[in-house]
C-alpha cells in the first residue's frame, strides 16, 4: 500500500525518527527545533510559537524569496504580481523584520536567526553565545534567552496588531536598555 506524503515532505523513515515536526495540516514540515522543544516543555505558549513562525515566514520571503502557503490556500485571481510588485511585497516583509529589530533590538534578531534560520540546538546556541561557560550551563542560559525572546516577539506582534504600515513601538514588557 502506497503512502501519500507531501511532495516536499521527509521520507516516512525520517518521520519515524522524529527529526521533523508535522504540526497541523496548514503548517509545513519543519525540523524539530528549539521552538518546538520550548513549546513541548511549556516554557512558551502557542502564541509565541505562532509569532516565531510569522517572523520566520517574513524572513524566508524577504531574504530567500520563498513563500509558503497554507494547505487550503486559494490564490487571488483578481490581481497578478509582476516583477516590481513582487519585489515591493518582499520589501514590506523586510520592513516588518526591521520593525521587529528596531523594537526588540539586534540581540533579539541574532537569537531568532540562530533558532529559526540556522536551526541550531540549545547546546549549539550556547556555544555561540557563551563560549566561556560549561556546555550544560550555556545550554540552560540559551534556552532561557530563547524563551524570553519568543515571548517578547509575541508581545510585539500582539501590541502591534495586524496594522499594515504602522510604526514600530516598544511593547511595555520590553525594558529600555
Amino acid at each position: 500500500m502506497r503512502q501519500s506524503i507531501h511532495p516536499n515532505a521527509p521520507t516516512p523513515e525520517r518521520l519515524a525518527h522524529s527529526t521533523f515536526a508535522t504540526g497541523a495540516a496548514d503548517v509545513p514540515f519543519r525540523v524539530l527545533g528549539t521552538v518546538q522543544a520550548l513549546l513541548g516543555a511549556r516554557d512558551i505558549g502557542q502564541d509565541a510559537a505562532n509569532a516565531a513562525e510569522r517572523w520566520y515566514r517574513d524572513w524566508a520571503f524577504a531574504y530567500e524569496d520563498v513563500v509558503e502557503f497554507a494547505a487550503g490556500h486559494v490564490a487571488d485571481t483578481t490581481t497578478r504580481h509582476d516583477a516590481v510588485s513582487w519585489q515591493l511585497t518582499r520589501g514590506r516583509a523586510a520592513a516588518r523584520l526591521g520593525a521587529v529589530r528596531a523594537a526588540l533590538g539586534a540581540c533579539t534578531e541574532i537569537r531568532l536567526r540562530l533558532m529559526l534560520v540556522q536551526e541550531l540546538s540549545f547546546v549549539q546556541i550556547g556555544r555561540v553565545l557563551f563560549p566561556h561557560l560549561s556546555e550544560a550551563r550555556a545550554r540552560l542560559k540559551a534556552s532561557a534567552q530563547c524563551a524570553m525572546v519568543l515571548e517578547q516577539l509575541e508581545a510585539f506582534y500582539a501590541g502591534r496588531g495586524d496594522r499594515a504600515g504602522a510604526t514600530a513601538t516598544r511593547p511595555a514588557s520590553v525594558p529600555d536598555v
